[in-house]
């Protein structure tokens, strides 16, 4: 067995601790004191040469890692550990100027000049060059070097490139996909608009110069659908380049990249097999509700089938991006940082250790403060949680959720619904979902986030709204779930096209029109701020009270299905909005319009209660979050207080034993304002 088959840096005996630190930026006195202040944090792990290309290799034919040699020796020396990134996030100047070929063509059709970050084109010959020598070169030198833990390709990979090879490339991929043009003008509807494709060199990039009006509006979705399918297997491919020169030479070597929550240009869920871990970075918005960074928590666990993850960055007190860059509050970070191992994360890393003095990261939060000093709040907090993290050694690192629900996120159905002209320009795919998990996240049921080619073996309820795109393996992935027994919820925009974005013959929804047993005959929109009723149907006693939806209101007609609310409002009022039918073993439910959050919150409750799914504490208050990690058998429950207030929560029959160094909690728990509680439920 290699390090790669095991639970994440397995080898460690606590959390990796620390993160992104750029002493290329400073000189040596400011190295060392940075090294001591480390220590007493307790920091045990630095991430080094995100942006090092240029001092890597400072011209062409001639590679520098002495710096890297030296910094290695001096942390190595204070037993902390190093994650090694290939610098290839930006690349250098004199690159760009002897190899125009590597830079990026934006959106408009200009063709960019150096400066910035990610300004690479992923079709360059320079790029594909000198990326994968460079990180062969890194990986040849410290192949033996103990303290290398990880290794990083690149960093935060970001944006697009229109240019003429992309272009061409696009076109090799299109051949590959399609392999003849009468299948690609068949996928691509070619003779609406006298859009038909006579020869492959025909076929323009979707940008503002062709078919592509804005970032959503488009003449073409397949085209543009299928660009974005290209542009996220392009990124993959640079990855790999670099990651396999790395395998090739340190064949049991962990080597990631780090995503960043639910970016829209690149399907994650498709990038994520790749990685030998699943790292991102975390910088949720000031006042922004805990069940938004919950989920993009669960969603980096489920890219690769719950296996935990890597908290890569995060701010140890605040950004410099964001419209307004509030510090984080006493007791936030820690908060923030153990709701990450809560839901998965292995470790606890930061951007950055000390606070650049110049550029555009200059006021961005750090450990080391521009003052040096240790005696502030920050530092303060930071060497804090660093002694927490040693107190809980390996406790429930590698540990599983083990969740019984789940909601559906599938990057082809975001771009495909969001391309779609109509019929409401103001849909947000990501809102939706969100909103679906976080009616679980208040009642304090696990929820796991899955898409195509997940195992749903241990899904008992499955939420997946706008289930925009659907492929043949989708659609018997989930028929099968719903026959073996599964609850699945969907509704409104799901089962409308196919993976090309043709709309299926026969409507909505599709392929799954026999397990949900209706069919759409028609779907209206209301303005911004209309909603519509939501009835109990003739003879339901449920819902018990009013509830209102929004946005997108489908009229169905029942083909075996029975309604169980209805309509309140307009002239298809009385007719159905939520429907049950059952299918196989199981049940598949249809809510034709976006429900409201208290109508999300009574069907997870009723949903969780047929199918004998139990939240972790019997009642949750409001600002409460509760999780669940286990491992060997073990279970390990982390309960936060996100309220300005002390908060006591009832355990029911759930007896906790603090791993912390905190009392037994039995029968109720008072958390502090911004507490922290993590126990392992003892056998009654």
């Amino acid at each position: 067995m290699t390090k790669r088959d095991q639970p994440i840096l397995a080898t460690l005996t606590k959390a990796p601790y620390g993160g992104d630190w750029n002493p290329e930026q400073w000189d040596s006195d400011v190295v060392r004191e940075d090294i001591k202040l480390f220590r007493e944090a307790g920091i045990d792990l630095v991430t080094i040469n995100v942006f090092g290309w240029t001092k890597d290799q400072p011209e062409e034919g001639r590679y520098d890692f002495t710096w890297i040699d030296e910094l290695i020796a001096l942390v190595k020396a204070e037993g902390i550990n190093v994650c090694l990134a290939t610098g290839t996030a930006a690349h250098p100047a004199w690159m760009a100027k002897k190899y125009p070929d590597i830079l990026r063509t934006d959106f408009g059709g200009r063709k960019r000049k150096w400066g910035d970050r990610h300004n690479s084109c992923p079709s360059s010959p320079a790029y594909h060059k000198f990326a994968p020598a460079l990180a062969g070169a890194l990986a040849e030198r410290y192949r033996n070097e103990k303290a290398v833990v990880l290794w990083h390709v690149s960093n935060e990979y970001t944006g697009m490139c229109w240019c003429d090879r992309c272009e061409a490339a696009f076109r090799v991929w299109l051949k590959k996909r399609y392999g003849t043009l009468d299948a690609l003008n068949a996928a691509w509807n070619s003779r609406f608009w006298s859009q038909y494709i006579t020869d492959w060199d025909e076929i323009v990039v979707p940008n503002q110069l062709s078919v592509q009006w804005s970032e959503r509006a488009t003449a073409n979705q397949p085209l543009t659908l299928d660009y974005s399918r290209f542009f996220t297997d392009a990124q993959i491919g640079i990855y790999e380049l670099e990651a396999d020169e790395i395998h090739r030479l340190i064949p049991d070597a962990i080597v990631t990249t780090n995503f960043m929550e639910t970016y829209r240009p690149y399907d994650y869920r498709r990038w994520a097999p790749k990685l030998d871990v699943v790292s991102w970075d975390s910088y949720p918005f000031a006042g922004v509700a805990p069940d938004r960074t919950a989920f993009n928590h669960s969603m980096m666990r489920g890219l690769k089938d719950g296996q935990s993850f890597l908290l890569m960055e995060q701010t140890p007190s605040q950004t410099n991006w964001q419209p307004v860059n509030s510090l984080k509050r006493p007791g936030v970070m820690r908060l923030q940082s153990w709701q990450a191992l809560a839901h998965g994360a292995d470790s606890i890393l930061f951007f950055q250790m000390r606070r650049a003095r110049g550029a555009c990261e200059k006021f961005h939060g750090a450990v080391i403060e521009h003052s040096g000093r240790s005696d502030t709040r920050v530092f303060s907090e930071v060497s804090a949680l660093g002694a927490e993290l040693a107190r809980v050694g390996t406790s429930f690192l590698g540990g599983r959720t083990n969740a019984e629900v789940a909601v559906w996120f599938d990057w082809e159905c975001w771009w495909g619904v969001e391309n779609s002209m109509g019929p409401n320009g103001s849909l947000n795919y990501t809102e939706v979902v969100e909103r679906h998990y976080a009616a679980f996240h208040r009642l304090g049921v696990p929820c796991d986030v899955v898409g195509p080619g997940s195992d749903l073996s241990g899904v008992k309820i499955l939420w997946a709204p706008l289930l925009y795109l659907l492929s043949e393996e989708t659609a018997r992935a989930i028929e099968l779930f719903v026959a073996s027994g599964g609850l699945l919820l969907t509704g409104c925009m799901s089962g409308v096209a196919e993976p090309s974005d043709l709309v299926f013959r026969g409507g909505a929804p599709g392929p799954l029109k026999e397990a949900l047993g209706l069919w759409v005959e028609e779907t209206d929109t209301l303005a911004a701020g209309k909603t519509n009723r939501v009835l109990p149907a003739s003879g339901k006693d449920w819902p018990k009270f009013v509830r209102t939806c929004t946005m997108l209101y489908d009229v169905v007609r029942l083909e075996g299905a029975e309604a169980l609310a209805v309509y309140g409002d307009e002239f298809y009022a009385g007719t159905p909005v939520l429907t049950r039918h059952a299918h196989g073993s199981g049940e598949a439910w249809y809510f034709a319009s976006l429900p409201d959050d208290a109508m999300l919150d009574d069907l997870a409750a009723r949903h969780c209660s047929l199918r004998g799914v139990r939240p972790l504490v019997p009642s949750l208050p409001a600002g409460i979050e509760v999780a669940r990690r286990i491992k060997g058998g073990k279970e390990y429950y982390f309960i936060l207080n996100f309220n300005e207030r002390p908060t006591s929560v009832k355990l029911g029959d759930t007896r906790l034993q603090s791993i912390l160094g905190e009392k037994d909690a039995t029968g109720s728990l008072e958390l502090p304002v911004h507490g922290v509680y993590v126990g392992l439920r003892l056998q009654l």
